[in-house]
């Protein structure tokens, strides 16, 4: 099911995003809001490619790209849209002027994998070559000159490591035992994504493809791998300020924070295995940066606030003579109107990187996750610089 090479070396092409997870908030505000900017309904605010260098790289026009994916919610993207319009979130013109596209692009959603629901009997090989034959079929059904899988699912908790996962033999071995079920949900919707050929990005702090018996597997096959959680708000916000108080030697004591959401997010979060996860992934970057093992982080469920997250941020910090200074933030926002641009911007990278022939991780895309692999650049002002410069070259690869 690999896609031909023979397509690649033109990026400017007709490309699909497949959304894992397609149903959910940031999905349906990402397709509501591609249709808007496609047809000049609204500009691209927010989008990084939608400036230079990324405007003249020969990135996919918003207009060539094409949505479909995988959900195991019956709850419709139009429906999804309709309940973000009632919290304030979408403007109800842009509902109406993006109905038909959401229309569209649900109707190129297909069931996706819910290992809970006792439906599949079969092995997961079996399972992962059905969602790959969807993505083949969308692919060959519209034309496209490639696929990117992006995983908005929600949030796993942490994978319980089992050797197959270091081996890719023993890893498709596993798989093809219909009484094991040795990945979670999110890293066989990977391994389809390898199957199918479609580069991935994973905007989920969920393994995905960060099993390395995958990774090895996507970087043998040429396959562009970007990941991981998506870099939206509060932890943007970090990576901005913590490199400045290292700029002025300033030491910081302690760096604490609260997060404040509803809706799917904040009820998927309110398990502890699963905030587990989410912990993890938002705390590394800004220890890492600080050089301070305190940075305690809370995520509370407040059903209330809808798609509306609350970030506060406390900062302690320790300066000259021993002297003290406080820094907090408060940061409010509706978090799918944050990940929906981001979403856009890594779907036509993937589409560059995948034209000039990359495999395995990019680590210069970094540059939009919390935890970024292979990568231990958290500074966002560096990563910026990183992407800039990533792109310039691989553009200037695939002109060649």
């Amino acid at each position: 099911m690999m896609h031909d090479a023979s397509a690649r070396h033109n990026a400017a092409e007709r490309t699909g995003i497949w959304f894992v997870g397609a149903r959910g908030s940031v999905a349906s505000t990402a397709t509501a809001g591609l249709a808007a900017i496609a047809d000049g309904q609204s500009p691209p605010t927010g989008c990084v490619t939608a400036r230079e260098p990324f405007a003249s790289a020969g990135l996919p026009g918003f207009a060539d790209l094409v949505v479909g994916g995988h959900d195991i919610s019956s709850v419709t993207m139009t429906k999804r849209a309709e309940a973000l319009v009632e919290t304030g979130m979408i403007p109800p013109r842009l509902l109406a002027a993006t109905h038909d596209a959401l229309e569209r692009a649900d109707a190129e959603v297909r069931p996706g994998y819910d290992p809970h629901a006792g439906k599949e009997n079969a092995s997961q090989q079996a399972v992962a070559e059905r969602l790959a034959a969807d993505i083949t079929s969308f692919r060959e059904r519209h034309d496209l000159a490639r696929v990117v899988m992006v995983d908005l699912s929600s949030t796993e908790a942490p994978v319980v490591h089992v050797p197959e996962h270091d081996d890719p033999d023993a890893l498709l071995a596993a798989l093809a035992d219909s009484t094991r079920a040795v990945l979670p949900a999110s890293s066989v919707s990977a391994y389809a994504a390898i199957l199918a050929g479609a580069a991935y990005a994973a905007f989920t702090p969920s393994a995905g493809m960060g099993i390395p018996a995958l990774a090895r597997l996507a970087r043998e096959r040429g396959i562009p791998v970007a990941g991981q959680d998506g870099k939206t708000g509060q932890t943007w916000l970090r990576t901005v300020l913590a490199p400045a108080f290292a700029a002025r030697n300033l030491k910081v004591l302690s760096w604490s924070g609260t997060n404040l959401l509803g809706g799917g997010d904040g009820a998927t979060l309110a398990d502890p295995d699963a905030v587990r996860s989410k912990l993890a992934t938002k705390a590394r970057g800004l220890t890492a940066l600080t050089g301070s093992e305190t940075t305690p982080l809370h995520i509370d469920n407040v059903p209330d606030l809808g798609d509306i997250k609350v970030a506060w941020d406390h900062v302690h910090v320790e300066g000259f003579l021993g002297s003290r200074l406080t820094l907090q933030t408060t940061w409010s926002a509706h978090d799918s109107m944050l990940a929906a641009p981001l979403v856009l911007d890594l779907a036509r990278l993937l589409a560059l990187a995948h034209a000039a022939g990359i495999s395995g991780t990019i680590e210069e895309l970094g540059f939009f996750f919390k935890d970024p692999w292979d990568s231990d650049v958290h500074d966002a002002a560096e990563q910026a610089r990183a992407l800039e410069e990533w792109v310039r070259r691989t553009s200037a690869q695939v002109q060649r």
